[in-house]
């Protein structure tokens, strides 16, 4: 029956099928196929619904054990009927995501074959899925996996689905079981939540959006997830629904379901309501569970997400010192109360915001937060990533690169400097030059002149006393000799963020333009902390789902700095809080050891101060940001006269609530010293921007001589380092602090830019709001490079 080899044949043709048996074994195998998938149709049972409408409450844990908030896990959704349900919502979700649906058997053959496809291979599984697929998912199906023998089910389940149940009934079980964000399941439940009315009453724009939402909120929502994904913006999620829902106009009018002339009525993006938080998350609670929460879907390995996490169930063990978390809070009302009154002074104290984060060196674990006045009013959370630049605070990342890294000659060759016996220019409009000498110039051919804060004139300065009166001219052309390539990876290594810092490499990079969250930057100010140890602030410890471990948090720590470099930073940092001139003096606390750096932009659009015991890091900034988030044209706006201040630094209110807090945070903490700055190794005296160098001598080459006139270093022993100036009195708000984030220009001007990238401009550090600003003047260089790549950039201003 089987004429193989075949009969009668020689050679070759011996070998080679004939027709007949090639048709009977492909009509055999087609047979057996249709024969298992027959009996595998047969043997599948649909499944009852789901009951994910039974989920429990996640309930939120503070550090001790005791309950901070129960939430999440109330299933927003009402079951409507198909006829509640508008024609316009069937329509766009067919033109939107399966356009055969009416007519379709509940799969799409190829999609599927892609998908399975994918997963046979490796890789992700992508396409596939009609309306009555997602529905079975949905509906039907409580394993979420993306397993081979999940999509095969699914094939199956979808295939007597879509035989045995009407199309009507699929589209109002799709419908009904979706998740469109903010906790809300099904059509009904999100009608209610962003556009407050029932299904029904939806007009078709209001439907092309929801169906948007169909392809993921977080991505879609014009309220934002930045803290579960930082490119899920409020102004990029709009417009990518602004997109998405023109395209869905758009292809209902192809596809015959809507007319050209009723799609021409919308023209407008149907803007939802804002989020609505429960009364339990009022205060600082919403921000503690949504940094929480982000953190969990973030790092868990899992896939559990937010509509995993919205069914509830969760049980969500924080980090956060439930005291700690209220005397943050208490220091910054009393700042607020006491200082800011928008009544009394609308154009100067109106849209102030205050942001904190704070922790553990020894561990990473942020033990609390400052993220608003609050969570069910203002939703921004402060204690993240604001674009609020960080100013002075960012000159040890600089001094850090320095001694890791080392200076480089004008041949190219480096060396590990030494803060104390080097020396560097502090002149005011100092010319800044490459590391070989040769001028810088921007894009536009312009010299970079840096000014220093108040035009204070210093001489050949040493680092440590330059970090003391935050002199901006040293550490910018100290910059420039190490390479901001090599400062931005101090930076990032201490624990910042790259996607938080300004890509390009001017010189005002060392000055702290880019805008990390006060989470990152006391994290990153923890590594100096723990000697030179980094890691990543984290908010839980540990995860359970019905009793099961499903998270658990892992201490990881990476070296970033040696020892001897970060003891030598916290060294010289201590020296900003306890010498008489230091910025940072008003943050001292008697009897424990402090270090930290003030910092201030120079338009005085945000102030700063970071610092740290061995125990706390804390970072506190200050900035003025219309909370409207409907107010498309909000920009930091300057703080002149704000508080009743002439000008806000990082030494004034953000130092005294820091100072505050950690009065209170510490109290009954054991003292623990810093450990004694350790030995650079081969550390030599470097002279830079200018600075003269001694004589050598034959038995000493690089030491400075003692007849050579230079500031001392301001050592906790000094008393007689140069004064630039006026001194500042122990209460003097307007203090010098540095922090000319904004700085250089072509002769002489450094606080030419502004926020928008530089339009306008005008001399610096005057006491009134910076006007006018020309070519000669010196356009400033912007902020936080948040207009790179238009046509301002980082060096606007006019040019008249």
């Amino acid at each position: 029956m089987i004429d193989y080899p075949r009969y009668g044949k020689y050679g070759w043709r011996r070998w080679v099928p004939s027709w007949k048996l090639t048709s009977g074994l492909f009509l055999a195998f087609f047979g057996s196929l249709m024969g298992a998938a027959t009996l595998a149709y047969a043997m599948v049972e649909v499944p009852k619904e789901d009951l994910a409408a039974k989920a429990q409450n996640n309930v939120y844990y503070w550090a001790d054990g005791t309950q901070m908030a129960a939430t999440g896990g109330e299933v927003n959704r009402q079951i409507i009927g198909i006829d509640q349900i508008p024609k316009a919502m069937q329509n766009a979700v067919v033109s939107a995501e399966n356009k055969t649906f009416w007519t379709d058997p509940g799969i799409d053959p190829m999609g599927i074959g892609r998908a399975v496809f994918n997963m046979a291979r490796g890789g992700q599984t992508q396409g596939g899925s009609t309306i009555t697929q997602q529905y079975v998912k949905n509906n039907r199906l409580n394993d979420q996996s993306q397993t081979l023998s999940r999509k095969m089910k699914e094939l199956f389940i979808s295939i007597r689905v879509g035989n045995e149940l009407d199309k009507p009934v699929i589209m109002a079980g799709y419908l009904n079981t979706s998740y469109y964000g903010r906790g809300a399941y099904g059509l009904q439940a999100a009608a209610r939540t962003y556009y407050g009315k029932d299904a029904k009453d939806l007009n078709p724009s209001e439907c092309a959006f929801l169906t948007s939402l169909l392809k993921g909120a977080t991505y879609f929502d014009p309220a934002g997830a930045p803290e579960i994904d930082r490119k899920a913006t409020p102004e990029a999620n709009l417009d990518r629904a602004t997109k998405r829902w023109r395209w869905v106009l758009d292809e209902m009018v192809k596809d015959k379901y809507l007319p050209a002339a009723e799609r021409a009525k919308y023209a407008a993006f149907p803007m939802p309501k804002k989020p609505q938080k429960s009364a339990q998350l009022s205060g600082q609670t919403g921000y503690l569970v949504s940094l929480a929460k982000a953190y969990f879907i973030n790092n868990n390995d899992l896939g559990i997400g937010e509509k995993e996490l919205s069914q509830g169930g969760f049980e969500i063990y924080t980090t956060f010192d439930k005291n700690k978390v209220k005397k943050l809070e208490a220091a910054v009302k009393k700042v607020y109360d006491a200082h800011i009154d928008p009544v009394k002074r609308p154009k100067t104290d109106t849209h102030v915001q205050f942001g904190g984060a704070s922790v553990d060196p020894r561990t990473g674990a942020i033990v609390a937060i400052y993220g608003g006045t609050d969570a069910t009013k203002h939703f921004t959370n402060n204690a993240d990533q604001t674009g609020a630049q960080v100013g002075s605070t960012f000159k040890p990342f600089v001094l850090a690169a320095a001694m890791r890294d080392g200076v480089r000659n004008p041949q190219g060759e480096r060396r590990i400097l030494d803060p104390d016996k080097s020396r560097y220019s502090g002149k005011n409009k100092l010319k800044i030059k490459n590391y070989d000498g040769t001028v810088w110039h921007n894009e536009e051919g312009k010299e970079w002149l840096q000014v220093n804060d108040d035009d204070a004139d210093y001489k050949d300065i040493d680092l440590r006393y330059a970090m003391v009166r935050s002199a901006n001219s040293p550490f910018v052309q100290l910059g420039m000799d190490v390479g901001i390539d090599k400062v931005r990876n101090a930076a990032v290594d201490a624990g910042l963020l790259e996607s938080s810092l300004v890509k390009s490499d001017v010189p005002s990079f060392s000055l702290g333009i880019s805008d990390p969250s006060a989470i990152r930057m006391a994290g990153a100010y923890a590594t100096f902390a723990a000697n030179g140890k980094q890691r990543d602030p984290y908010s839980v410890t540990k995860v359970k789902n019905r009793g099961t471990e499903v998270y658990k948090h892992k201490d990881e720590a990476d070296e970033a700095f040696s020892s001897a470099v970060a003891s030598n930073v916290t060294d010289v940092l201590r020296d900003v809080v306890e010498h008489p001139k230091g910025t940072g003096r008003k943050a001292a606390i008697p009897g424990r050891d402090v270090a930290g750096k003030t910092g201030t932009t120079d338009g005085n659009e945000s102030a700063w101060f970071v610092g740290y015991t061995p125990q706390l890091s804390t970072a506190i900034d200050m900035y003025r940001f219309d909370d409207n988030a409907e107010n498309t044209k909000r920009e930091f706006l300057e703080m002149f006269g704000t508080g009743n201040q002439p000008k806000i630094h990082g030494s004034s209110f953000p130092s005294q609530i820091w100072h505050d807090y950690m009065v209170d945070a510490l109290e009954g903490e054991k003292v623990i010293e810093f450990p004694e700055p350790g030995s650079l190794d081969d550390a030599e005296a470097v002279f830079g921007g200018g600075a003269s160098s001694p004589t050598p001598t034959p038995s000493m080459s690089t030491s400075p001589s003692p007849s050579v006139s230079t500031s001392p270093s301001p050592s906790k022993s000094a008393s007689t380092s140069p004064s630039p100036g006026n001194s500042c009195g122990v209460w003097d708000f307007d203090c010098n602090d540095g922090g000319n984030s904004k700085g250089g220009a072509d002769n002489g001007g450094a606080d030419g830019g502004t926020a928008d990238g530089g339009s306008t401009g005008g001399p610096s550090n005057s006491p009134s709001p910076p006007t006018g600003g020309t070519d000669t003047g010196g356009p400033g260089n912007g902020s936080a490079g948040k207009n790179e790549g238009t046509s301002s950039g980082f060096f606007g201003g006019t040019e008249n």
